[in-house]
């Protein structure tokens, strides 16, 4: 069950999903907000603005969308996928250019880098890289509590390649008994990969329900890819901030 929350409840966020503005991007505010279901989102310079919109899209880690063109290329396996290995550039990575990205500029500032690079520091934040021959050419990051991932953001600097990075994520959630991937709102490339709306009220209902302490707090290097999800529990008693 969530703790109490600093924040608004989300349910009476404005019409564009508005919860709060104001506040600073601590490890334990940002927490707080991802566990109630909101989600910090502006433009560098502006005052944070905390969002939970109505719908919520989502993507169960089951029901991914894989094309045949897709399901051939993870056949082949042309490229090394690895996790928690260079948070740090794939966030600065989703704040640069990528492949068929259509707006400009972007919402990952400075303050977002600092701010994500703790939580990864700290075991909440987590990165999953694809490379060929040691060259980082995809990867995307996000915040994992409970069985839930909170997908930040992806970049691709080859065709294809951010598709692969989230069908691996995907996959990896499902065997570890992941519940849902939060993709926050709709975006083309995320519907073309299953993305599903859900209504706020039942997002927030599934994290009110949920267990907090089945978050495998630390570095996912191993634990993700070990073979099985039963050879570790994952389980981590220690509170949230």
């Amino acid at each position: 069950m969530a703790k109490s929350s600093a924040f608004p409840d989300p349910r009476l966020a404005s019409a564009k999903g508005i919860v709060a503005v104001g506040g600073t991007l601590t490890p334990e505010i940002l927490l707080d907000a991802y566990i109630h279901g909101i989600f910090p989102w502006f433009n560098p310079g502006e005052v944070p603005m905390w969002w939970s919109p109505d719908p919520r899209y989502v993507v169960f880690p089951d029901r991914v969308k894989v094309s045949g063109s897709m399901r051939a290329l993870l056949r082949k396996a042309p490229w090394t996928v690895t996790l928690d290995t260079a948070f740090d550039e794939v966030i600065r990575a989703c704040a640069g250019p990528s492949l068929g990205r259509k707006e400009e500029g972007t919402w990952i500032s400075e303050a977002f880098i600092e701010a994500y690079h703790l939580l990864h520091e700290q075991g909440w934040a987590h990165s999953l890289e694809v490379r060929d021959d040691g060259r980082l050419i995809a990867g995307l990051y996000g915040v994992s509590l409970g069985r839930f991932f909170f997908g930040e953001s992806m970049f691709t600097r080859v065709s294809n390649a951010s598709k692969y990075a989230f069908v691996h994520l995907a996959r990896l959630l499902k065997a570890r008994g992941f519940l849902l991937i939060d993709g926050q709102v709709a975006t083309d490339h995320l519907i073309s990969l299953g993305a599903e709306p859900m209504p706020r009220a039942d997002f927030l209902h599934l994290l009110e329900q949920e267990d907090w302490t089945l978050t495998h707090r630390g570095r996912w290097t191993s634990w993700m890819a070990a073979s099985t999800p039963d050879q570790e529990s994952g389980r981590d008693t220690r509170s949230l901030p």
